[in-house]
């Protein structure tokens, strides 16, 4: 009989686990949840007390067979999922399924694998913790109530195919509501006068900036502005320097790395985490799923004397952190390297990247604070009630940020240069080498980055560390929101400039509005946001969707029980339910009137149809309506007539090949170009609007050409002429007599024989 028997949730946890236990310890995985409600069925008993009925999915099952002659033969088993919510129910379906006593199965949790971490959890085994396993039992079933009784609805009310997730939802809404904030943004601008002054006795001409109090809406005001700026005298009013500090930020949470590996490196949200996962796995950081900030006080010992190693004992400050984020419920450490000595690891390159990122971050956050002096310089002008001021900073001691500076999110903030001001004495008199009056646009909202949602749900207290990545995984792929790359576009602006007594004016130009990576919402997420908004107030509430994370966290207190909490919710849910089925949906709830086609007279609309969002035009008297497609990144929202009746230039004839026309369209599969009975389709770059007649006529040789590549056969045999090695899609394949045989991995195509390919067609079964 085996002593011990160790289940993870994952093999490479296994392998790290297995080396710090002796000979008496077998270490096996789970590959995460060994059963879970049936993806079809909602498997809930709503009358009985929603009690669920689990089932082990057809890909578990060998597995589970396996971990129950291993757990029959051991005499002790451990269970050592994570440390979470998610590990400890688990832990509770392997009780379960494998038979095993809650009474005598050992529940060992860690946050770092390490041999220390392993064997102290061993000497401190405890049971599985029944309140954390209902806490994720009530996020599973209600999540699984909300998706079943709203998708159903969506389909007849909505599009069919649909579906909703409690909080998935809410997270389109904000994306939703920005989208609309971007719409419905009117550019303005307006002029920001910018001084450039030195003291009437500095001969060395010490030029520093300042920025005028007031901003002007017109360039005849601001011309006006410089007008008088010709004649005013200019001296210091007052002028103040304060030290101030610039602390460092504290160690990584599961949001807080999200954040930055996304701002520093362009990481999305699921691609940290899977990163993370792997160091944790390996022993290299502490758990990745927590909202705490602590250290422990080996953590705090190990940073110190990294610090005191590499910069000396003047840049070293202990510092215990505190968790301030709405509703955080984990009590264990932040995510910190489990060895501070190891400055670097092996691994991928972004392996390597984000490690860096967390140690050097832990460290930062022990290191003392930077010194600052932080001045300002008020200057009067004369006939003026308005003031110059300048505001400048020096570092005086770089203190943390002699090895690490957080970034910030990319969020629009104009603010002040920031500089070495000379100190100047009350009164001074100043003359201004020039005075630029420049034109500033208003910047819309920007929208999301995946990292900035992150960072909003969680200041509302939406989701935990662990579902934020899924949470935006799924309303990708559910269609509801895309990531969007907006190219930069170049407008003009003036420029005024007062030197002397001339005022010069010139225009120049700028970039704005580029964006990569950044959450869009696609129009069936609006619409069924508008409708869920609409009939499912309860469920879309930034409000009512915190409360729940809080009733969940008293769940896993143990302060309320699960079924009572459910209940509650349930009751009024089920409501709004039963009357949505009976109100009927406004069929023009879902269409824009767009104005009228100057060609035709007749009305244009953008609606979604059959295959995505579209715009028609109703057809005159005995003529049918005409339909486009909308381009990506347009929506039914924000889309013109301008731009709908654009989409209508589709098809375009561009010339004749082969006596045949050369027509570009779009079809039900994407972009193409027909020349008689023959298609080829349009490469990822190329625009049907626009694209050429000589591009078209590279993109039709280019098919023909693998057309022709495809139908040449790599290998012909003397023995039978139906015998052919074809180049396909997927690689080589053996045709033979009208049918394809795939060819065993690893058989190269130059040593195959014709008796070689006898034996694949006639061992292939039928």
């Amino acid at each position: 009989m085996q002593e011990n028997l160790v289940i993870v949730e994952s093999p490479a946890k296994a392998k790290t686990i297995e080396k710090f236990l002796g000979k008496e310890f077998v270490v096996k995985s789970s590959f995460g949840h060994i059963r879970d409600l049936p993806k079809r069925e909602l498997s809930i008993d709503i009358a009985g007390g929603f009690i669920p009925t689990y089932e082990i999915p057809s890909d578990k099952v060998k597995l589970v067979s396996e971990l129950s002659k291993a757990a029959a033969a051991a005499k002790t088993v451990w269970l050592a999922s994570d440390e979470d919510r998610e590990g400890e129910a688990i832990a509770w379906h392997l009780t379960e399924v494998l038979g095993l006593s809650l009474e005598n199965t050992k529940r060992i949790v860690f946050h770092e694998i390490t041999k220390n971490a392993i064997l102290h959890a061993i000497e401190n085994p405890r049971k599985v913790d029944m309140n954390l396993v209902n806490a994720q039992q009530a996020r599973r079933l209600l999540d699984r109530i909300v998706g079943f009784e709203l998708s159903p609805i969506l389909w007849k009310k909505v599009r069919p195919a649909l579906s909703a997730g409690r909080v998935q939802s809410v997270a389109v809404r904000l994306i939703v509501e920005r989208e609309r904030e971007i719409i419905n943004f009117k550019d303005t601008s307006s002029y920001r006068v910018v001084a450039q002054f030195y003291p009437t006795d500095d001969a060395n001409n010490t030029l520093f900036k300042a920025e005028y109090s007031e901003r002007f809406n017109t360039k005849e005001e601001a011309l006006a502005m410089l007008e008088r700026c010709k004649t005013a005298t200019f001296a210091v009013e007052g002028s103040e320097m304060k030290p101030s500090k610039r602390y460092p930020a504290p160690p990584f949470t599961t949001s807080t790395l999200q954040q930055e590996a996304g701002r520093k490196f362009s990481m999305s949200v699921s691609q940290t985490m899977s990163i993370a996962q792997k160091l944790y796995e390996r022993g290299l950081i502490t758990y990745m799923r927590t909202d705490s900030v602590n250290l422990s006080d080996l953590a705090l010992n190990s940073c110190k004397k990294e610090i005191i190693d590499m910069f000396g004992e003047n840049y070293s400050s202990r510092r215990n952190y505190t968790t301030n984020s709405k509703g955080a419920q984990e009590a264990h450490e932040a995510i910190r390297p489990t060895y501070m000595n190891n400055h670097t690891i092996e691994g991928t390159a972004a392996e390597k990247r984000l490690y860096e990122l967390i140690w050097k971050r832990t460290i930062a956050s022990q290191m003392v604070a930077a010194d600052v002096n932080r001045s300002t310089i008020t200057i009067n002008m004369s006939g003026s009630a308005e003031k110059f001021v300048a505001s400048g900073e020096v570092i005086t001691f770089d203190g943390f940020l002699r090895l690490y500076s957080e970034s910030h999110d990319d969020e629009p903030a104009e603010q002040n240069e920031t500089a070495i001001l000379p100190a100047l004495a009350d009164g001074t008199p100043l003359l201004a080498q020039t005075i630029t009056a420049t034109e500033r646009h208003a910047v819309p909202p920007m929208r999301f980055s995946e990292p900035l949602l992150v960072k909003r749900l969680e200041e509302l207290g939406i989701g935990r560390p662990s579902t934020y990545a899924p949470t935006i995984s799924t309303i990708i792929t559910r269609g509801y929101v895309e990531k969007s790359n907006k190219p930069a576009q170049k407008r003009q602006y003036t420029q005024l400039t007062l030197k002397g007594s001339h005022i010069t004016e010139k225009l120049a130009s700028e970039n704005y509005g580029a964006e990569k990576n950044r959450l869009a919402p696609t129009d069936i997420g609006m619409v069924v946001n508008d409708y869920l908004e609409q009939n499912f107030g309860i469920v879309m509430d930034y409000n009512f969707t915190a409360k729940v994370e809080k009733e969940f966290d008293r769940i896993a207190d143990g302060e309320q029980g699960w079924n009572s909490m459910i209940g509650e919710f349930y009751g009024s849910f089920h409501d709004l339910v039963d009357k949505a089925i009976t109100t009927q949906v406004e069929k023009n709830s879902q269409v824009r009137i767009l104005g009228v086609d100057p060609q035709s007279g007749c009305v244009v609309r953008a609606r979604i149809g059959r295959f995505g969002p579209m715009v028609e035009i109703d057809g005159g008297e005995g003529e049918k309506p005409r339909f486009a497609s909308l381009k990506k990144g347009q929506l039914i929202e924000a889309i013109t007539l301008e731009e709908a009746l654009e989409l209508f230039a589709l098809p375009r004839t561009l010339g004749k090949y082969e006596a045949e026309d050369v027509v570009v369209g779009i079809g039900k599969f994407g972009a193409y170009i027909r020349y008689g009975k023959n298609f080829a389709s349009l490469a990822k770059g190329d625009d049907p609007y626009t694209i050429t007649y000589e591009r078209a006529l590279e993109v039709i040789e280019s098919q023909k050409q693998s057309v022709t590549a495809a139908a040449t056969p790599l290998k012909t045999f003397a023995e039978d002429a139906d015998m052919l090695i074809k180049n396909g899609r997927y690689g080589a394949y053996i045709a033979y007599k009208g049918k394809n045989y795939r060819i065993p991995r690893g058989k190269k195509i130059e040593v195959l024989s014709y008796a070689d390919c006898q034996n694949i067609v006639n061992s292939t079964k039928k």
